[in-house]
C-alpha cells in the first residue's frame, strides 16, 4: 500500500504563446497550497479548492493578463486536469464517485462527480453580476469545464440558491473540493481493483 500511495502524485507544465503554467499534486496531501496565477480572486477559490479537497497543490501561472484573465484561468484548469489525471494513473482502488449539498451563509451549492475517465461537465450556476471585484464570474464555468475535460471525470456542479456572488462562487470551489477528496480517497474494500466492471476508467 505504501508504495501505491507514493505513486498518487504528479506534475504537469504547459506553455503556449498565451500562458507559461506549471502543477504539481499530491492525492494523498492534507491540503498544503502554494498558489500564484496574478489573479487574486482566483487564486483564494484555488486555496479553497486545495484546502478542502486535502490535495497539496502547487500552482504557477504566467498569462496574458494584460489581455484579461481568460487564458490564465483556463490553462490552469487544463494544468490541474492533466496532473489529477496523470495522479491517478488507472484508477485502481479509488472510492471513485462522491455528491455533496455544501452551505455557506446564504448560499447552497450541490457537487457531484464520477471519476470515469469520460469527461462531462454539467453546469447550472448563474451569478447576478458580470463580475466579483475584477473577476468575470464566467470564469467559473470555463475553470471547471477545463478542470473537468482533462481530469477525465464527469462533474456536475448546481447551486440551489444564493444572494452574494462570492458565495456562490465559493460554495463552488468548495463543494467540488469535497466530492474531489472523497472520488479520489481509496476505499479499502475495493483491494487495488479498478472499480468499474469492465475492468478500467482510462
Amino acid at each position: 500500500m505504501a508504495d501505491h500511495m507514493q505513486s498518487r502524485s504528479a506534475s504537469i507544465s504547459r506553455t503556449t504563446n498565451e500562458t507559461s503554467v506549471s502543477v504539481s499534486v499530491n492525492l494523498d496531501g492534507s491540503g498544503i497550497a502554494k498558489i500564484s496565477t496574478g489573479v487574486g480572486f482566483f487564486d483564494h477559490m484555488l486555496d479553497q479548492l486545495c484546502r478542502h479537497s486535502l490535495i497539496d497543490m502547487e500552482i504557477e501561472t504566467k498569462g496574458d493578463l494584460h489581455v484579461d484573465d481568460h487564458h490564465a484561468v483556463e490553462d490552469t484548469g487544463i494544468a490541474i486536469g492533466q496532473a489529477i489525471a496523470k495522479a491517478l494513473g488507472d484508477r485502481r482502488g479509488i472510492t471513485r464517485y462522491a455528491s455533496l449539498d455544501l452551505v455557506m451563509d446564504e448560499t447552497m451549492t450541490k457537487a457531484g462527480v464520477d471519476l470515469s475517465g469520460r469527461p462531462f461537465l454539467v453546469w447550472n450556476v448563474t451569478f447576478s453580476a458580470p463580475k466579483i471585484g475584477t473577476f468575470d464570474t464566467e470564469l467559473v464555468r470555463e475553470f471547471f469545464q477545463a478542470l473537468a475535460q482533462n481530469a477525465g471525470m464527469t462533474l456536475h456542479v448546481m447551486n440551489h440558491y444564493g444572494a452574494n456572488n462570492h458565495h456562490i462562487a465559493e460554495t463552488c470551489f468548495k463543494a467540488v473540493a469535497r466530492v474531489l477528496r472523497t472520488a479520489t480517497e481509496i476505499d479499502p474494500r475495493q483491494a487495488g481493483r479498478v472499480p468499474s466492471t469492465k475492468g478500467t476508467l482510462v
